[in-house]
C-alpha cells in the first residue's frame, strides 16, 4: 500500500524515444516532474528508460548528446515480456518534417495496437501521424509548427493547445506543457494531493488547463490595447486560408471602413490590408521552413491567388523568394547535422 494515499501501489513504466534534434526543454521537464512526484511517494512510481532508433546515443538541438538505454528493435522484443511498458513517448524537435522511419511507423502501430498508452512531446505528433495513429484524434502540437502539421495531416484534429488526452494518446505541445501534462497524469494516479506537492517543488504556482493558450495572448503579444483592432486581427488569423474582404472585416467588427483604416494607422502602423498580407505571409514562412508542401500549395494555403503572386508578395516582405527561403534553411540543416557529426 502507499502510505501516503492509502492507495494500492501504483507501478508505470514510461518509454522516451528520443529523435534526432529533439527539444531538451519539454524532455528534462517531464523526466524531473516524474522523478520529483517519485521523492515525494518515497518510491520509484515511475520508471523510465531512453530509446533510440539504433540504441545509440541521441544528439539534442542543443547538441548535447544522450545516451539511451534501448534500440527499436529491443523495445519491440519488450512488448511480450516483463519489460513490456505502460506508455512510450515521443521526444523531438526542430525539422521534424524532415524524419521518416518506417521501422518507427511498426514499432509505435504495434505499441497502441497492444493497448500501451503512446504519447509526444513538442513536435512529436509529426511521427504519431505519419505512423497513423492521430487519424480522428484530438492533438497538441507547437505552434510554430501547427500550420504545416495541419496541412500534412488533415485527417488530425490538432488544436493550439498545451496537451491534449484522446483516449490512449497524450500529445503536448512541447516547451514547459510537458510538465502539465505529466501533472494530469500524476493526478490520475495519485490525485490532488501529492500534484501539489510536485508543483511546490517545481516553484510552480498552478496547474494549467490543457487548453490554455500556447501563445501569449494577442494584448500582450502585440502591444496593443485597443479592443476593436484585436478582435479584427483575431479574425484575419482565424481567415488566412480565405482571406476576408475588408467590406467583410468592416461588417463583423460593426465599423466603416474609414474608421478600420484610422484605427490600424494609429496602432499598427499600417494598413488593414498590408498588416493582413503580413501574418498570411508569416504562416507561409512557417510553412516554408517547417514543412515540404510544394511551393504552389503553400501560396493556396494561405490565400493567394497564384503563385507568381505569392512570390512576388513574399520577395517584397523578405526579401527573398519562396524558394531562396527553402533553400536557405536546407543549408542551414545540413550545415547543423555535419557540425554535430564532426
Amino acid at each position: 500500500m502507499n502510505v501516503m494515499s492509502k492507495q494500492p501501489v501504483v507501478k508505470r513504466t514510461l518509454v522516451f524515444f528520443l529523435v534526432p534534434d529533439f527539444t531538451l526543454l519539454p524532455f528534462t521537464a517531464a523526466v524531473e516532474t516524474l522523478r520529483i512526484a517519485n521523492r515525494m511517494l518515497g518510491y520509484p512510481a515511475y520508471d523510465w528508460r531512453l530509446c533510440s532508433t539504433d540504441g545509440e546515443k541521441v544528439y539534442s538541438s542543443a547538441g548535447i548528446a544522450l545516451e539511451v538505454n534501448s534500440s527499436v528493435a529491443d523495445e519491440r522484443r519488450n512488448l511480450g515480456g516483463e519489460n513490456r511498458p505502460n506508455m512510450v513517448l515521443v521526444c523531438s524537435g526542430i525539422d521534424i518534417d524532415q524524419y521518416q522511419n518506417k521501422t518507427v511507423n511498426a514499432w509505435l502501430r504495434e505499441t497502441y495496437n497492444r493497448g500501451i498508452a503512446i504519447g509526444s512531446l513538442c513536435t512529436g505528433a509529426h511521427v504519431l501521424a505519419q505512423a497513423g495513429l492521430l487519424n480522428g484524434k484530438r492533438c497538441a502540437i507547437h505552434w510554430e509548427n501547427l500550420p504545416g502539421f495541419a496541412e500534412a495531416f488533415p485527417q488530425a484534429e490538432v488544436y493550439a493547445d498545451l496537451y491534449e488526452v484522446d483516449g490512449n494518446v497524450y500529445t503536448c505541445a512541447g516547451g514547459t506543457a510537458s510538465l502539465d501534462m505529466m501533472l494530469n497524469l500524476i493526478g490520475q494516479d495519485f490525485g490532488e494531493n501529492l500534484v501539489n506537492r510536485v508543483c511546490e517543488q517545481q516553484l510552480t504556482d498552478r496547474v494549467r488547463n490543457p487548453h490554455d493558450r500556447q501563445r501569449l495572448p494577442l494584448r500582450a503579444r502585440l502591444g496593443v490595447q485597443n479592443a476593436k483592432v484585436l478582435s479584427i486581427i483575431e479574425l484575419m488569423e482565424n481567415n488566412l486560408s480565405e482571406p476576408l474582404s475588408l467590406v467583410e472585416i468592416a461588417d463583423d467588427a460593426g465599423l466603416s471602413r474609414r474608421q478600420i483604416e484610422r484605427l490600424f494607422r494609429q496602432e499598427m502602423g499600417r494598413s488593414p490590408a498590408r498588416y493582413y498580407l503580413e501574418i498570411r505571409l508569416d504562416r507561409a514562412r512557417h510553412l516554408l521552413v517547417q514543412s515540404s508542401m510544394p511551393v504552389v500549395e503553400v501560396a493556396v494555403a494561405c490565400g493567394f491567388v497564384s503563385a507568381s503572386h505569392f512570390s512576388k508578395c513574399y520577395r517584397e516582405v523578405y526579401n527573398r523568394s519562396p524558394q531562396q527561403e527553402r533553400a536557405e534553411r536546407k543549408l542551414t540543416i545540413a550545415s547543423s547535422r555535419q557540425s554535430v557529426a564532426a
